[in-house]
């Protein structure tokens, strides 16, 4: 597949590697060289410098032929008018665009067939905000993504030393959770995936991941005694697009204060929040940390746009007491840096986008995908159709030759979360969720899944 990808900044340069390992036609195009240059040479692809919405340069970049335009550079206004011209000037390939304002994402008639001519619209602020917003209503758990329209869910826990799942096998907890809704999807340890069968022994540090009824979590993170009490008292460092989007999404249930460094974008917000709290300050400041009463914090959540800062002020404030903290790092290998530190939780916002980047460049009728582990598992929402080649309709579940290494995860029918046995028979439009542990399976998954 040939995919033009307008804008190296972080979330172009982490699309761009994440699909030329999958043996994709990749061109970039970005204003600034010495980006290009730092990204080639980490992967093989092609370039274009110049301005991602000027028809030279996408000429130059061969989007005549390309199969996806992603315009992900850091101005909406460069993305939309890039989508147009591509619409307007070229054979029309498939469009996503990443919209950072909310001023635009409240009109979605902008985007309609008599608008803008964007094919997909993405905003990796309300991505990374939802995701945050998920782990404070479930403090117990690393990573939660919804799939089936919300019907079913993804999520891990780490295990303890002594905890319920220390020292189990896999098939004790099948028998507790004896309906088939409930699955283990994957093993991690120290990063890697193990074999998951019924002789697998989880042990202390795995992270375990789960499969279950959007309306069983509960009962589940209650039975693996991971269900902690509700996160109330929310301090957030990071004013930004998605500290914003945060606080305002919290405001009414919970006690939430921001605070931020910039004085123009205090008084920004300031105006858009009703119930939060707004200081002008230095999040990794103790003397102002102590004053607004960290130790007595549910949550501190570490968001700003510099990683640096969120590893340092969540560190210091889980050790001047707040029960838990959340660190968004735009940099995957700074994780290694967090061991020790009191860092509960990292959200990677390149990873959460890259999913939503991910569901249309799959081939097959996907509907949802979630880069899992940084990025080097998958799960992914297929819709079965009888008119493919290898299609699994109307095939048994032990019949559907996947690589091991391929976890079904949940059957959904007609809006239902079904039981999922070997014997079980997939029917036209069924929705199945699959853990792939390492991306390269995914051509698997899509080879069964073709609609045509």
């Amino acid at each position: 597949m040939k995919i033009l990808i307008l804008g190296a900044g972080v979330t172009g340069s982490s699309v761009a590697e994440a699909l030329a390992s999958e043996e994709n036609d990749i061109v970039v195009v970005d204003f600034k060289p010495e980006l290009l240059e730092a990204l080639k040479e980490r992967i093989d692809i092609a370039t274009v410098t110049g301005n991602a919405a000027h028809p030279s340069v996408l000429e130059q970049a061969g989007v005549d032929g390309t199969d996806i335009v992603i315009a992900v550079t850091d101005r909406d206004e460069t993305n939309m008018l890039a989508c147009l011209i591509v619409n307007t000037l070229y054979n029309r390939p498939k469009t996503i665009a990443r919209v950072r304002a909310i001023d635009y994402l409240t009109h979605p008639q902008l985007f309609s067939a008599e608008g803008i001519p964007v094919d997909f619209v993405i905003s990796p602020e309300q991505i990374v905000m939802e995701s945050i917003r998920n782990l404070i209503e479930f403090p117990g758990v690393l990573h939660i993504s919804d799939f089936a329209g919300g019907l079913v869910r993804l999520f891990s826990v780490k295990v303890v030393n002594d905890g319920f799942l220390t020292g189990r096998k896999v098939n004790a907890l099948k028998e507790r959770f004896t309906d088939g809704k409930v699955r283990i999807a994957a093993i991690f340890r120290h990063g890697r995936p193990i074999v998951v069968n019924g002789q697998a022994v989880i042990e202390t540090d795995d992270e375990v991941f789960f499969v279950a009824p959007r309306k069983e979590v509960r009962r589940v993170l209650k039975e693996l005694n991971k269900l902690e009490p509700p996160l109330k008292r929310i301090i957030v460092a990071g004013g930004g697009h998605v500290g914003k989007r945060l606080a305002k999404a919290l405001e009414e249930g919970h006690q939430v204060t921001i605070i931020e460094k910039e004085p123009k974008r205090v008084q920004k917000i300031t105006g858009y929040l009703e119930n939060t709290r707004v200081l002008l300050g230095d999040c990794a400041d103790e003397a102002l940390l102590l004053d607004e009463g960290v130790e007595h914090a549910d949550l501190f959540c570490a968001i700003t746009n510099n990683d640096g800062v969120n590893i340092i002020s969540a560190s210091l404030a889980k050790s001047l007491g707040a029960r838990k903290t959340i660190c968004l790092l735009n940099h995957v290998s700074y994780s290694k840096l967090l061991p020790n530190r009191g860092i509960d939780v990292t959200v990677l916002p390149n990873q959460e986008t890259l999913g939503s980047i991910l569901k249309h460049v799959r081939r097959g009728d996907v509907a949802q995908v979630s880069s899992l582990c940084g990025g080097t598992a998958e799960a992914i929402e297929a819709i079965a159709h009888s008119h493919g080649t290898h299609s699994v309709v109307g095939r048994q579940v032990n019949t559907i030759n996947l690589p091991e290494g391929i976890v079904l995860g949940a059957l959904i029918r007609n809006h239902q979360v079904m039981s999922v046995h070997h014997d079980t028979v997939f029917k036209e439009n069924d929705h199945v969720v699959m853990f792939a542990i390492n991306k390269k399976l995914v051509a698997s998954i899509e080879k069964v899944f073709q609609p045509i």
